[in-house]
């Protein structure tokens, strides 16, 4: 059957239109990429809190030296990290030195006794004859001074004794204070005289971290509130600012926060720790953390606009607290992505299935 050619135009034109009508609702259709839920930031009062770093240092250093001598060391009784207390004996000295002097000075003791006694005879004596004439005032008076002289030589004798029961007891090395021993000096059969170290103890094992802070940060801090220090392996110890230093270096304007650390932390003098001191609540703007993309060592998070686009937006990430991230650089009211930003990219449509005001 032959078609007119009228007809086979028409049948052309309709299919034209037809083709053109689907290419603009292809063109008008825009797939969304990725379905999302929002959130709003929430602000929060959170602590605020000043980074710093520093050395960890022993609280306190006692120092034990040797309270007598020339002696030699006769005995060691502890070494290095061992935990001692007060009083404990660390080492001890030669006694045998000592121990001569005193039995030497005991037989003078004795010989002060005998002394004193025949001058009390000689003046209990003379006290009996005195009114007879048989003795002249001179040699009563002789007598006298002869037995106070006595008196004072026993009194010196007992004096000396006690001084070497001194000398004996300072022959035990004792911890002056609890704590753990942090050098050991002291070796055996070394002769040391008075004052030579031979000991020193972290005293009660308290460690302290010295933060470093500058002018600025430094007024904010007070005695009493809390700090937390990194290790070097990572792990973090609890603490409480003991003292702000009062000055500051005049090459550099920075101070010492001194932040008592828990006896039996695993803080060892000569670390190294970074950390953060809270010095009080202020209002800060929050995001869940996996709001925030991180990417090329920016942080974005992606708000949604009225026609579901997203927008990346640059924003500044503070501390993180409780599954949270503190942002700036983002409006209160602004609907961000709640997670899976690192799917997205900007200007995509979205397709929001929830909205939260958290």
């Amino acid at each position: 059957m032959m078609r007119s050619p009228s007809s086979a135009a028409l049948l052309a034109g309709a299919l034209l239109l037809a083709g053109c009508s689907a290419k603009d609702t292809a063109v008008k259709e825009t797939p969304t990429s990725l379905t999302v839920s929002v959130v709003r930031p929430q602000q929060l009062s959170w602590p605020r809190l000043l980074s710093a770093n520093g050395n960890l240092q022993p609280w306190q250093e006692v120092v034990i030296s040797a309270e007598t001598g020339p002696y030699r060391v006769a005995t060691l009784d502890a070494d290095v990290g061992a935990q001692v207390r007060k009083g404990q004996v660390l080492a001890t000295l030669a006694r045998e030195t000592l121990l001569a002097e005193r039995a030497r000075l005991q037989a003078a003791v004795a010989e002060a006794q005998a002394n004193l006694a025949k001058a009390d005879s000689d003046v209990s004596r003379a006290r009996q004859i005195g009114d007879s004439g048989a003795l002249s005032a001179q040699q009563i008076q002789g007598y006298r001074v002869t037995q106070q002289t006595s008196q004072a030589s026993l009194a010196a004798a007992r004096a000396q004794v006690r001084g070497t029961d001194v000398q004996l007891g300072q022959t035990n090395v004792r911890a002056a204070d609890d704590g753990v021993v942090s050098s050991r000096t002291a070796l055996l059969g070394k002769v040391v005289n008075s004052g030579d170290e031979l000991f020193r103890l972290v005293r009660q094992g308290i460690i302290e971290w010295q933060a470093e802070l500058d002018a600025r940060q430094i007024a904010a801090v007070r005695a009493g509130q809390s700090a937390r220090v990194t290790l070097p392996d990572g792990q973090t110890v609890a603490g409480v600012v003991r003292l702000v230093s009062p000055t500051l270096t005049s090459t550099t304007s920075r101070g010492i926060v001194y932040v008592r650390l828990p006896a039996g932390s695993l803080a060892r003098a000569g670390m190294y720790g970074s950390g953060v001191i809270a010095v009080g609540a202020g209002p800060v703007l929050t995001v869940p953390d996996a709001a925030v993309v991180l990417r090329d060592g920016k942080s974005y998070v992606y708000r949604v606009g009225k026609d579901n686009r997203v927008s990346e937006t640059t924003v500044t990430a503070g501390q993180r607290r409780d599954g949270r991230v503190e942002v700036s650089g983002l409006a209160a009211d602004a609907q961000v992505v709640a997670a899976g930003g690192a799917f997205l990219s900007d200007g995509v449509a979205v397709r929001v299935v929830r909205s939260t005001a958290k």
